[in-house]
């Protein structure tokens, strides 16, 4: 999302697109081959710079898959937004998206946030048909309930193989809804029952939007961080000390020791930034239990009941 400038209808500058480069490669300089689009991040420009980088290295489409994402309109029909997961508003979008990404294909489309007037049929006749061109190779959703994915599966020819979530040290209600089962406080976190468990039992995997939570364990300050914040920056900074590592990787690490082999999502476009997420697997592998524990009970603030 932080690719292609700011989010005015301004177009692309060569600082934009010089910028986007830097990203890209900082990525690629720590493994990282998968990139996360959607056609209304930057009002289309994060695809748009991104299709500029493609097109001055030819090479590179073939070292990295992309995905991106539609169902999302801004600022059409005097509505700031509303959602549309027509089937032709899904072939429209993925046509925008593969010209701004010059491309001819994407390997992953998901659906970005739940339509409440989609109709599955429509969306099995969307994706059908995009299969069949081979301009999508593989599809998933974003945002999306047990029910709803079931819902969807019932109705689909082809495999639901992601659902992007917000998921963080953070953003917690994932963990949350789980442990506080049977407990009053558990009624102030909305995450729908056996959401994870229903991804994992039908080989859909779990991608987390927002993994760095901003970066309020690494770095960030201000007077919106709470005591809770602040005690879990400083546990998150003394762990990377100790493990020859930076917050960012120890942040994501803790994401990635679930057992439900959550992908974080890194949405920042700083090279800095990006490098310093590349020891998150190592950290994943080494963290134990007492651990994973200690930052959780950290940035709740409590004690696990």
């Amino acid at each position: 999302m932080g690719l292609g400038g700011s989010w005015s209808e301004d177009g692309l500058s060569g600082a934009d697109i010089d910028a986007a480069e830097r990203a890209v490669h900082a990525a690629l300089d720590i493994g990282i081959t998968w990139f996360d689009q959607a056609d209304i991040y930057r009002r289309g420009k994060s695809e748009a710079v991104l299709g500029e980088v493609l097109h001055s290295d030819p090479g590179l489409r073939g070292r990295i898959k992309i995905q991106t994402k539609c169902g999302i309109r801004l600022g059409e029909a005097g509505l700031e937004a509303y959602y549309d997961l027509s089937k032709a508003a899904i072939l429209e979008r993925v046509r925008g998206s593969l010209a701004r990404l010059r491309t001819d294909f994407v390997d992953l489309l998901l659906l970005h946030r739940p339509d409440p007037l989609l109709e599955p049929a429509e969306i099995a006749e969307a994706f059908t048909e995009l299969a069949e061109a081979g301009q999508v190779r593989e599809f998933g959703v974003s945002n999306m309930s047990a029910g709803q994915l079931a819902s969807l599966r019932a109705n689909l020819g082809v495999p639901l193989v992601v659902n992007q979530l917000e998921m963080s040290l953070h953003q917690r209600a994932w963990v949350e809804a789980g442990i506080l089962v049977n407990q009053a406080e558990g009624r102030q976190y909305s995450f729908p029952d056996g959401t994870l468990e229903y991804c994992a039992t039908h080989d859909i995997r779990l991608q987390a939007w927002g993994a760095l939570a901003q970066g309020r364990y690494s770095g960030r300050t201000g007077p919106e961080l709470t005591d809770a914040d602040r005690a879990t920056a400083e546990l998150v900074a003394a762990i990377a000390k100790e493990q020859d590592s930076t917050p960012e990787s120890v942040v994501l690490g803790w994401l990635m020791r679930h057992p439900a082999g959550i992908e974080p999502v890194i949405g920042t476009a700083d090279p800095a930034r990006i490098r310093a997420c590349g020891d998150a697997a190592r950290q994943a592998a080494r963290m134990d239990r007492p651990e994973w524990y200690r930052l959780l009970t950290a940035a709740r603030g409590a004690p696990v009941p």
